[in-house]
């Protein structure tokens, strides 16, 4: 017996590209990097960065969530298992693509929010708002626009 089982913990490198199909099956595919933290050895010696680029496969109701609400930067936790397999490219050389079918995920980003509005304070009845006063007409720039 065997486990195949993936998490992985990371940041969507493009907006998700999403396909439905007849039936109203739904295929979204992200790209996720992980990233490992460089570090300095005993010596000095200093050890960069290391990303690596997943490639995710959400189907059905997960893409369709996918679709919705992922979006570039975005970061999220996924579960999954790892599949990989080959074609032949326009040169027949056979290459192999590796990719993690998910099965479940949560979004880590916090939701935009959208600034709320300023509250509205009511004025005292004896409160008259200034009349305004008459300015001689200037053009506007934006009298010249052709649209």
């Amino acid at each position: 017996m065997g486990i195949n089982k993936v998490i992985l913990l990371g940041n969507v490198g493009k907006d998700p590209k999403v396909t439905y199909y007849d039936g109203g099956n739904c295929v979204a595919q992200v790209s996720l990097a992980t990233t490992e933290r460089g570090y300095t050895l005993q010596n000095g010696t200093q050890v960069p960065d290391r990303t690596e680029w997943h490639n995710l496969i959400f189907r059905n109701r997960l893409g369709e969530v996918v679709d919705k609400y992922v979006h570039k930067g975005d970061k999220l936790y996924v579960e999954g298992k790892i599949y990989t397999r080959s074609y032949d490219d326009q040169s027949g050389i056979k290459r192999y693509v590796t990719e993690i079918f998910v099965d479940n995920m949560e979004m880590l980003s916090p939701k935009s929010t959208t600034p709320a509005p300023q509250p509205v304070q009511a004025q005292p009845a004896s409160y008259r708002p200034a009349q305004p006063q008459e300015t001689p007409a200037q053009e506007s720039p934006a009298d010249d626009l052709p649209f």
